[in-house]
């Protein structure tokens, strides 16, 4: 493959569609479990953490505790519920399935398959970050409308880590290679992110590590938005996140085209 056409920026069409709708067709027959699976472990976490730990805590940036996590583990449930999909999911019908193989025989190209991937991803994302919103809304911890303008920074968020995770599918060996990319990555990540503790507190060198973390912008965005405040620097955490989605989305444009082309 030239190299000319593999560094080329991806071209897109509509034709992702059918890519987004074979994957909606299929997970559609198991949609109960696949909901209770991804909002199983964040709900476990939350109640447990936020009245149990909570109850030590008190109040955290003039807030419940149950409050503060509740509006991280939104962002978090959107983070695992892209990159899940984009990692194992995608894989499978990558390398295990064959299921792009076959598709890229039909009048469709390779960036049609990844970026109907992509926004399925984040569709699934979506869903469980509205999952999530649902059920602390019933606890009374997310006020509206200013609450619903957290949802295109759910969409976003999962667009930046679908996209991240396509281009980590495209490098993996196997399914264990994954895991190096949820330890090492993601569950740091979501330490310094200000899920669990106020960023303000923490030395200044972490500070501003996180400051570069996508998880840490779709936080400082979602938060103060739950709580019926408008975010303090809503466009800088927005450009970060479109920023982690296009340039995550060109890398896993490029690796898979390495991968699967040459």
């Amino acid at each position: 493959m030239q190299r000319a056409r593999l560094f080329a920026p991806p071209r897109i069409s509509t034709r992702l569609g059918a890519v987004w709708r074979r994957n909606f067709l299929v997970w559609r027959k198991l949609a109960l479990p696949s909901i209770l699976g991804n909002l199983a472990d964040p709900l476990i976490m939350l109640f447990g953490l936020g009245y149990g730990l909570g109850a030590v805590v008190g109040e955290i940036a003039g807030t419940t505790y149950f409050a503060f996590l509740a509006a991280g583990f939104v962002a978090t449930s959107t983070m695992y519920a892209a990159t899940f999909e984009a990692l194992f999911s995608a894989f499978s019908r990558m390398h295990v399935q064959r299921t792009w193989e076959a598709i890229v025989n039909a009048p469709m190209t390779l960036e049609d398959v990844l970026a109907g991937e992509w926004f399925w991803a984040a569709t699934k994302a979506l869903a469980a970050g509205l999952c999530m919103i649902a059920v602390i809304s019933v606890f009374g911890y997310a006020h509206y409308p200013l609450a619903l303008a957290a949802i295109p920074v759910l969409v976003l968020t999962g667009l930046a880590f679908a996209a991240l995770g396509l281009a980590v599918n495209g490098i993996a060996s196997g399914y264990d290679f994954f895991s190096y990319y949820l330890t090492l990555v993601l569950t740091p990540m979501m330490m310094l992110s200000g899920v669990f503790f106020p960023v303000e507190q923490m030395p200044a060198a972490i500070q501003a590590i996180a400051a570069v973390l996508p998880l840490h912008h779709s936080v400082q965005l979602v938060r103060p938005l739950l709580s019926g405040e408008w975010p303090a620097t809503p466009w800088l955490n927005l450009a970060v996140l479109a920023g982690y989605a296009a340039a995550g989305f060109y890398l896993a444009t490029v690796v898979t085209r390495r991968r699967l082309l040459t």
